[in-house]
């Protein structure tokens, strides 16, 4: 090798990622031993000495873990964050937020950020319509990145990608619904075409299909207001539907709301079941039932991850899928 070998070199000759040798230069002790001694062997056989003022210049020892979350309102995705951002704490890492409001335009400018600032990581829960581009960006920095709940719309392959199985849970509410004796059940709320609707909806179609039953969805971005638009306006036809499955908490959250408007009792002449689990399900009345997706637990899995890709260049698998658990309340159980 005739130029000066760099950081990227030592990885390839390791076997490991980037970040795991810029932790072995700095003598962080989160590698194991095994790996330190594979890097610094690499080291020596490359002749490689670290640049100390390049590394100042690119933040290299900050300790800094990039997070970029589509929808900090949602109290879904403010959980997981919270939980991940603990568990990087107790690891020692600092995690630099950044909330895109569903808008691939900021998620670019604030990921191009988080590159340049030198973070050594990077868990993206993407928006819709994100560009190939951004996951083009991310395989070049040569840091550890994954993308969580939901998968690129393009170009995201190449990247680690973990999220709940939320086919079997929309599967095991619709039949859960089923044998409560409801018939017509409808799926309310998401957008359609989008994978995470579809990978909800999918165990709702084939429950529904398994049983000789009309599948139905009122599709619209997830939120209390459409929730309670679809509840009025299904409180207003004839014959009545007599379940709904939401795609998330908030449109079930908006559903009692409108039903309790239109004076439908929820539980009895209708029966619900929202998706996430949120704190708030249990807390309103009627209770809503909910496919519990532990998002808390969920965002140490992915810190533990990380650190594990960080430490010791484990990547995870191409796919994780967590499970989950129906949780039946009054709102569905009466």
């Amino acid at each position: 090798m005739t130029r000066r070998p760099t950081i990227l070199d030592v990885a390839r000759e390791a076997g490991v990622s980037k970040s795991t040798v810029s932790l072995v230069v700095q003598g962080s002790a989160a590698p194991r031993a095994e790996t330190r001694a594979r890097v610094e062997d690499a080291m020596a056989r490359l002749g490689y000495v670290r640049n100390r003022a390049a590394a100042q210049l690119r933040g290299a020892d900050t300790g800094l873990i990039g997070l970029v979350i589509n929808d900090l309102r949602n109290p879904f995705f403010t959980e997981f964050a919270a939980s991940l951002q603990g568990a990087l704490s107790g690891a020692g890492y600092a995690a630099v937020i950044a909330n895109t409001d569903e808008d691939p335009d900021e998620q670019d400018r604030v990921t191009a950020a988080m590159l340049e600032h030198g973070v050594a990581g990077l868990v993206m829960c993407p928006t819709h319509d994100t560009r190939a581009e951004t996951a083009m960006r991310l395989e070049r920095a040569g840091i550890p990145a994954m993308q969580v709940l939901r998968r690129m719309d393009a170009g995201g392959a190449a990247l680690p990608f973990a999220s709940f199985d939320y086919r079997t849970g929309g599967g095991d509410a619709t039949r859960h619904l089923i044998g409560t004796g409801a018939r017509r059940i409808v799926f309310a709320g998401g957008l359609d075409g989008r994978q995470i609707t579809r990978e909800r909806m999918e165990g709702y179609d084939a429950a529904m299909q398994a049983h000789g039953l009309e599948t139905r969805c009122l599709p619209g971005r997830p939120s209390r207001t459409l929730g309670r638009e679809i509840a009025l306006r299904l409180a207003a036809e004839t014959p009545r539907v007599d379940a709904a499955l939401c795609f998330s908490d908030l449109v079930g959250l908006g559903m009692l709301s409108g039903f309790a408007e239109a004076g439908v009792a929820v539980g009895r002449d209708i029966r619900v079941v929202g998706f996430d689990d949120i704190e708030e399900a249990s807390l309103c009345h009627p209770a809503l039932s909910s496919v519990r997706c532990d998002i808390g637990g969920f965002g140490r899995d992915v810190a533990a991850t990380l650190l594990r890709w960080l430490g010791d260049g484990v990547r995870p698998p191409d796919e994780t899928r967590a499970p989950v658990t129906l949780v039946p309340r009054a709102s569905s159980a009466g």
